[in-house]
């Protein structure tokens, strides 16, 4: 697959660009705790994150990735982890190495950049503001900024008309079949991170030419196609 010069770059959050799943597993783990049920391993935390913080709880509560219906106490038990999960926000999230440095390259280029997310408004923003990352963004759309999420293509459509920018001129980056899903619907070029949680290892496995870079490995490819 061969990397275009875009007009702007979209990022997914978790998993892309923050490596959150060990405060998520803290929040999980006290909801779980809460319930009288037994902690999950962060390595089961990491198979479940992507489709949003309800499916998240969801699939905790039911303990398995793949549900068809959500357990009954769902809707009580996503209360109890919002809590916990405020309290624990950034306590161990971290960007992923050379992040930031990567995007004061990508913003040196005169690369708009955006988040396309399923987490929920009210941990995107004090998690986008505490790590330093709103200098980049001129949009951020989160899981409840629509009434669909990702793999629905409205997120990215909606962000990419916020930045005024055409859908086929924008690179979304992302780690999971969600946000592959989401680009693909959208008509919009997908550049997987080889980190992150994709959600099982045959989540890509019909798509072998899908191009896979960490962000700084983008930058410097980006730049490279921009000199060109």
């Amino acid at each position: 697959m061969t990397l275009f010069m875009p007009d702007a770059v979209l990022f997914d959050l978790d998993g892309t660009l923050v490596d959150s799943a060990p405060d998520l597993t803290t929040a999980v783990n006290r909801m779980l705790t809460e319930l009288g049920r037994a902690a999950i391993t962060e390595s089961r935390v990491r198979e479940w994150i992507g489709h949003g913080a309800r499916r998240l709880v969801a699939r905790a509560l039911a303990g398995q990735r793949d549900i068809v219906t959500e357990p009954p106490e769902t809707e009580a038990a996503m209360a109890r982890f919002f809590v916990h999960y405020h309290a624990c926000l950034v306590d161990t999230t971290i960007l992923y190495p050379g992040v930031r440095e990567a995007l004061l390259e990508l913003q040196a280029m005169g690369l708009a950049m955006g988040l396309v997310t399923n987490k929920p408004e009210a941990f995107t923003t004090p998690l986008v503001s505490a790590l330093g990352l709103d200098p980049f963004l001129s949009v951020s759309v989160s899981g409840d900024t629509l009434a669909v999420k990702k793999p629905d293509p409205a997120p990215l459509q909606h962000a990419a008309q916020q930045m005024g920018v055409a859908v086929d001129q924008c690179l979304y980056v992302g780690d999971s079949r969600a946000d592959l899903d989401a680009a693909d619907a959208a008509g919009m070029m997908m550049v997987r991170v080889p980190h992150g949680y994709p959600g099982g290892a045959d989540a890509f496995a019909d798509r072998p030419q899908l191009l896979t870079l960490t962000v700084p490995e983008l930058a410097e490819r980006l730049g490279q196609v921009s000199a060109a």
